[in-house]
């Protein structure tokens, strides 16, 4: 029996050594951790400031009655595409016809008037000559056909005031646009003045871009501005316009002012994205961002050594973070090899396995 329990035991502890040798040629043979790599290199950046606005409309006119009248007819319903000049609603137009009537009998009566006057000058100047009568009476008559003059002047006057409250009745568009808000309908009595439609027209839009108190000084009317508004997948380039010189009292932001002209698919009131070039840095040391790597010592990034078998932790200065890429002030030179994929599971010193190169180009 003793024989036996030797046996067995000796068999447990052969086993066991076995295992455990199993095990340690296990973490013998563990691979390091696969990683991408990528060169830093020097490039330009643009020292930008972006932001997010509005977009206003310069030519949404409100159209009000100009006469006073009763609505025959509405031409247009809300949202409709209009044309400038474009009759929109019909006012009833009956009081001016009579008006119109009356004045033109008037300008009539004068016009016969004057005509009788002056030959009653012609007459009398006649008389004169020949000493049949003085010069007072000539005088008189001629006083009168002036007189007869600056009525019929004042008559044809009123006549074409008449004609032009006339021709109001007939409403027009004043822009190319979209009927925003119809306020009208057909029986309704109208008083000058009364708002009947609201236009929108999207032919010139203003940008409010609101930028930062602090870089008030390097903004200026004349920079170049690029816009975007979801609206539209077109990218514009404007200028700065104006800036207005009160800074908000809620956000303590300039407000820069840029035009946006004949820009389909660009709407009142959407939202516009703009980025103001302040300059260009040349020669930037840059890497991706997902190289760098935030540590207990800062922020960091793991140079390959030159075997390409090890990471070797590197603390930078940041500066400019743009496109997905990120200036090094100091830490790494251009030229230098980092690990991109992967940087954030690594120590300083670590062992790892190069698997891809890639290049600032290829990856922004």
């Amino acid at each position: 029996m003793l024989n036996r329990a030797g046996k067995l035991l000796s068999m447990a502890l052969v086993l066991l050594l076995s295992a455990c040798g199993k095990q340690e040629e296990t973490v013998k043979v563990a691979s390091p951790p696969s990683v991408s790599v990528i060169t830093a290199e020097q490039i330009s950046m643009e020292v930008r400031e972006e932001t997010i606005g509005s977009l206003e409309g310069m030519m949404d006119p409100t159209v009000a009655a100009e006469v006073s009248g009763r609505v025959l007819k509405v031409l247009v319903r809300q949202g409709q595409h209009v044309k400038k000049g474009q009759e929109i609603a019909l006012l009833n137009p009956v009081d001016y016809q009579l008006q119109r009537r009356e004045a033109l009998s008037e300008v009539a009566r004068l016009e016969a008037l004057l005509e009788n006057q002056q030959r009653s000058v012609e007459r009398n100047a006649r008389l004169v000559e020949r000493n049949f009568i003085s010069q007072i009476v000539l005088d008189d008559v001629k006083t009168q056909e002036i007189a007869l003059r600056r009525q019929l002047e004042g008559a044809k006057s009123r006549l074409a005031s008449i004609e032009h409250n006339q021709s109001k009745t007939r409403l027009l568009s004043p822009v190319d646009g979209t009927v925003e808000s119809r306020l009208v309908a057909e029986g309704d009595y109208v008083k000058v003045g009364d708002p009947l439609f609201q236009i929108i027209s999207n032919q010139r839009l203003r940008a409010h871009l609101p930028f930062p108190e602090s870089i008030a000084s390097s903004i200026r009317p004349g920079l170049e501005v690029r816009l975007n508004t979801p609206t539209s997948s077109v990218e514009i380039v404007s200028r700065i316009r104006e800036l207005k010189p009160a800074i908000g009292a809620g956000n303590r932001a300039i407000d820069v002012l840029a035009d946006v002209e004949d820009q389909p698919g660009w709407h009142t009131g959407a939202s516009v994205s703009g980025v103001v070039v302040l300059g260009v840095r040349e020669n930037v040391v840059v890497v991706p961002e997902q190289s760098v790597v935030l540590r207990p010592a800062g922020e960091v990034v793991y140079a390959i050594s030159q075997d390409q078998a090890q990471a070797h932790q590197r603390v930078v200065r940041t500066g400019l973070r743009q496109d997905g890429m990120v200036e090094i002030i100091d830490g790494i030179q251009a030229g230098e090899q980092i690990v991109l994929d992967g940087a954030a599971f690594l120590t300083d010193g670590a062992r790892i396995s190069v698997q891809k190169e890639m290049s600032v180009q290829a990856d922004s």
